[in-house]
């Protein structure tokens, strides 16, 4: 295993790669290699094959291990805390399984991102080591209290490398559960692990921390690819972005609003208004209540079957149809969950424009049964908002306040026409 050769086939095609492990999704006489440019190739080999052993490459500077983690930088220069959780910007491909895992050390991170401290020193934080699908609610609040002691010990930004999958959600959970922030805490991610060619992750992650030490920004937002090139890198709104495609480098946008600003040519240009840093100092607006849930309408949802979910929750997200329906069928339970204190709140599975109630006589019925209807948030932010509030009181009524006011710039209630509506 790792030894480099040069595979010829009998038609003169060639592979100059290492041996790698094959992997339970190997086919038979399959050699799995890894290719020069960094993507894994398996070569069915046949009897006109022929193969030749190659030296070893000399290792590069990026593999070699950083002797500490400020041994960098700018020495008049605040230095900006990186708290890592995995996910694929801190991942690489596992050649015993073929699949990608977590990096679990520190001096492993530094080896793929050997150019992190350019602009000034970086502590690095790792807080988690599991895939962004693993995450729970109370990761968000340990993530908010760890935030909240990078600045109390000096940070000047705080930047979270994040799986993808779930980021939306953790950065409106830290939206609604940071304040007075004296700086930018900004989450990033990445689409390829850093061990393949074309990663997004050490661009991304560099525009994340530059981002960190722009002294305007005091609120949470999300760094990364605005297209396919490595040139441009949108500033989002923690409470209005969404993964929009599973693979593309440009995978974000923010919704029903354009993003914050971009970060292009080493500069941060800024092209909204952005919350400025708090006075300080720092805290984190715990608990969360995780009696609360997140329901899809869709064609076929039984009312019972939607009943029992609702059954033992305290409040309840309806990502609703169009202007935020449901079928009339549900009216039965959600009067009587609404009558007995939970909260019912609505959104739309669009994504773009308001939830209304006063357009079609199903939102007339519901808004009439207690449904309160929540504008332009997204689903996940309407979710991530609903735990937030309900850790803040036990009161039904104080719980509908705090959801219908604006705690971290999450609505907006005029539209204009562009790609982001």
């Amino acid at each position: 295993m790792g030894q480099r050769i040069e595979l010829t086939d009998g038609r003169g095609a060639t592979w100059v790669g290492s041996v790698v492990p094959r992997h339970e999704f190997s086919g038979d006489r399959v050699l799995p290699l890894k290719l020069e440019s960094g993507y894994n190739v398996g070569v069915r080999i046949g009897p006109e094959f022929s193969f030749r052993r190659l030296p070893d490459r000399p290792r590069s500077r990026n593999a070699e291990l950083p002797a500490s983690p400020s041994s960098a930088g700018s020495a008049d220069r605040g230095w900006v805390t990186l708290l890592s959780t995995g996910g694929t910007i801190a991942s690489r491909v596992d050649y015993d399984t073929g699949g990608v895992r977590p990096v679990r050390e520190e001096r492993e991170i530094l080896s793929f991102y050997p150019e992190l401290e350019r602009g000034g020193r970086v502590r690095i934080v790792p807080v988690f080591d599991r895939l962004s699908e693993d995450l729970v609610p109370a990761d968000w609040a340990l993530l908010a209290e760890k935030v909240v002691a990078s600045f109390v010990e000096g940070a000047e930004g705080v930047v979270i490398a994040h799986g993808t999958d779930t980021l939306g959600f953790t950065a409106a959970a830290l939206s609604f559960l940071l304040r007075d922030l004296p700086g930018p805490v900004v989450i990033v991610g990445a689409q390829r692990s850093p061990d393949r060619p074309s990663s997004d992750g050490p661009s991304n992650l560099a525009a994340a921390v530059a981002v960190a030490r722009d002294r305007r920004i005091g609120e949470v937002v999300v760094v990364l690819h605005a297209g396919l090139s490595d040139d441009r890198y949108a500033i989002h709104r923690g409470t209005w972005v969404r993964k929009m495609h599973s693979s593309r480098r440009d995978a974000f946008e923010s919704r029903n609003g354009p993003p914050l600003g971009e970060y292009v040519d080493g500069k941060v240009e800024l092209s909204q208004p952005v919350r400025p840093p708090g006075a300080g100092p720092p805290s984190a607006d715990l608990p969360l209540d995780s009696r609360g849930g997140l329901l899809w309408s869709y064609p076929g949802l039984e009312p019972a079957r939607a009943e029992a979910f609702v059954r033992d929750l305290r409040g309840v997200i309806l990502a609703g149809t169009g202007l935020g329906h449901i079928a009339r069928g549900h009216l039965d339970w959600i009067r009587a969950a609404c009558r007995r204190g939970t909260i019912v709140a609505m959104t739309t599975q669009c994504l773009a424009g308001n939830a209304d109630p006063f357009v079609y006589a199903t939102g007339r019925e519901l808004h009439r049964a207690g449904v309160v209807f929540l504008s332009d948030l997204l689903p996940e932010t309407a979710y991530a908002k609903l735990l937030w509030a309900l850790g803040r009181s036990a009161d039904s009524a104080e719980v509908l306040r705090l959801l219908r006011g604006d705690r971290a710039g999450e609505f907006r209630m005029r539209h204009s026409a562009g790609s982001w509506v």
